[in-house]
């Protein structure tokens, strides 16, 4: 079975503002990677698509990726990683603990360029897909 791998919102969002496809540059991959969502990653990256063709053609993409549900497990895990990183002073965005949550449910990695990710302690992160 190929690696499942989350692919953070900054990724679609950095490759829809160069110009590229971000479900083609993954379809390229999946002989390698199984690619999954949550709805976190959705709702950002959807809010940011102004016209309304290509919002529907992102829903619709990501319609046929592997769907990780926001469980009440992910929810817990979410609220006991922020609680500890803010008592070692390290504050994150709720949105990317939440995104973190999912990945760690499901021995996902996630790709991303937000370097904060790499302070989620047991998260596999990557920058690129190798």
């Amino acid at each position: 079975m190929a690696n499942l791998v989350l692919p953070d919102s900054n990724f679609y969002i950095n490759c829809a503002r160069a110009g590229a496809d971000p479900f083609r540059e993954l379809g390229a991959r999946s002989e390698d990677y199984e690619f999954a969502t949550c709805g976190m990653v959705v709702l950002e990256v959807c809010r940011g698509r102004s016209d309304p063709h290509v919002l529907r053609r992102f829903q619709d993409n990501f319609g046929v990726m592997i769907f990780i549900p926001t469980s009440n497990q992910i929810w817990e895990r979410a609220t006991q990683l922020i609680w500890a990183l803010d008592r070692k002073g390290i504050v994150l965005p709720p949105q990317d603990i939440l995104i973190a949550a999912h990945a760690l449910q499901t021995d996902a990695a996630v790709l991303t360029f937000d370097a904060h990710f790499y302070s989620i302690p047991g998260l596999n992160v990557v920058d690129h897909l190798a």
